[in-house]
Order: structure tokens, then sequence, then C-alpha cells
């Protein structure tokens, strides 16, 4: 079969202006606890996204990442602010994120700025990251070219060594909270005419709800 002849029909449910919560973030809450649930007898990632950033060339990027936290703030995650990712954060501080859960035939579309999380935050979180997760967190110049995995490894085993208890959050990792300008939430409908209903804040800060045609 070519590429041409992938398709399917979507016929999972449909998304009215009446469903939805006057809040962006109260309707993506709704989301995805019912992506949770649907999702939950699979183990799959459902926190899982996709997020695109741009150089201070405008030069773009993307890769999946999961998210952390989410509150009146927006949206939360960490990394190592050396990476790819966390140097184009710094120089270009906005982001786009998007969510794919296609069991449930939906998208969730996020835009808007970005900014590190408090230090305290970030700590706090690193804290509660499997051990294995925090000496790799050390152990990775994550994005750096990297001679083979023995090298790796062999410099995890060596901090295993170094903090035999408890260990410290490295300086150069840490959260970002990307506040939200706009978000958008997509239904696939049967046709290609898939619902979709986006919102946006102008500077009085009140939400704005429009329908978008698919």
């Amino acid at each position: 079969m070519s590429l041409a002849d992938l398709r399917r029909e979507y016929n999972f449910s449909g998304l009215r202006r009446a469903d939805l919560e006057a809040n962006p973030i109260a309707q993506f809450q709704k989301w995805f606890a019912q992506a949770e649930t649907a999702l939950a007898k699979n183990q799959l990632d459902v926190n899982a996204f996709t997020l695109a950033t741009a150089d201070k060339n405008g030069f773009p990027s993307a890769r999946i990442v999961l998210l952390k936290g989410l509150d009146e703030r927006g949206f939360i995650f960490f990394t190592n602010y050396d990476s790819r990712k966390g140097r184009e954060l710094t120089e270009n501080p906005q982001a786009a994120l998007n969510f794919f859960w296609p069991e449930l035939e939906r998208q969730v579309g996020v835009a808007g700025t970005v900014e590190k999380a408090a230090r305290a935050e970030s700590e706090k979180y690193f804290q509660s990251r499997p051990r294995g997760s925090q000496l790799a967190a050390w152990a990775s110049s994550q994005s750096a070219a990297v001679p083979d995995r023995a090298v790796l490894e062999a410099k995890w085993h060596e901090l295993e060594t170094q903090f035999p208890n408890e260990i410290p959050t490295p300086e150069n990792w840490g959260g970002f909270i990307l506040r939200p300008q706009r978000i958008e939430f997509w239904q696939g409908r049967p046709s290609r005419l898939h619902d979709r209903f986006c919102y946006t804040r102008p500077a009085d800060g009140a939400w704005k709800i429009e329908r978008l045609s698919p």
C-alpha cells in the first residue's frame, strides 16, 4: 500500500461549543483525564507531547517530551538547560507543543511564551525522580556528541559511586513553564469535517473561543 492510500475515518466522538469549559486549562484537564482512563491498560505515555522550538535565527526543531506539571501558569516540563531545546528556549523563549491521543482521535495544540521554573520547584521535582534518572541527568551532556554508549555507562557508574546517598540537582538542569497564549482542541470527525476550537487570550486576559474550519 502506498503512503497516499493510508487513511482512516474518525468516528469516536464529536465536540460542540457547549461541551467546552470557559478556561482551556480546565478543558485540557478534562480531556487528559479521559485519555488517562482510555490509555491506562496499555501503559502508554499519555503525558507525551511534541515540543517545537526555534533558535535565534528561526531554525526549528522538535522532539517528544513528557508533561510533568500543569497549573494556572501553564504547562511544565524539565530538561538539561544546556541541551538543544534548553539553549533554543533561552535564545528564543517561544514554543509550541502538541498532544496526540489517536485512540480518542484527539489533538491539543498549545503555543505561548516560555520561562524557567523557580530553582526550588526544579529541585523538588528532581528529588522525586528515580535514582537512576537522577544519575543520568549528571552523566549526560544532553545533545552533545559522545564517542559511544560505553562512555555514558562508565560515567553513570562513576557517579553512582560518587553519590552513594542523596543526589543533588545539577545546576544546569531544571524546569520550563510554557504560558499559553493559544490552545486548540481538535476532535477527528468523519469525512475530514473535524471539530476544531481555538482559545486565544487577548491583552485583557479573558479567553476567547472560536470554532475553526477543519
